[in-house]
């Protein structure tokens, strides 16, 4: 998978728009709150992603190479992936979809009805 790659398929998910609040770094939100972001380097260039994860993914994921707890966002389950190969393509359409269904969860059964998103769905996402 391609960096514009996973910018597209962030944007495909319900009520999600990107932002540039750091810098170059792309972040991803649902009404408002943060579910994953393109980190960029000195360059300007991204050169990882970073997304929400529940507290066992986050368990699992930090053990993978290439994978680690997101600088500043840790405490708050969220991985840091150095480039966009230490998972599959299909895998990590899967975390970030999660990623997305995690914080809409959070949000108001209103907010989450204006932005067309269906009630949370507790299904695991790799079926």
């Amino acid at each position: 998978m391609r960096y514009a790659d996973v910018e597209k398929f962030c944007l495909s998910l319900p009520g999600t728009s990107v932002h540039t609040p750091w810098g170059d770094s792309r972040v991803y939100k649902v009404g408002g709150k943060m579910f994953a972001m393109l980190v960029t380097n000195d360059r300007s260039e991204p050169d990882g992603v970073s997304f929400k994860v529940s507290h066992e993914s986050f368990q699992i994921l930090t053990r993978i190479k290439g994978i680690h707890p997101a600088p500043y966002l840790a405490r708050a389950h969220w991985v840091a992936m150095d480039g966009v190969r230490a998972l599959s393509s299909k895998e990590l359409r899967a975390y970030l979809m999660r990623a997305h269904a995690l914080v809409a969860a959070g949000l108001s059964k209103k907010k989450r009805a204006a932005l067309g998103i269906a009630e949370p769905v507790d299904a695991n996402p790799f079926d």
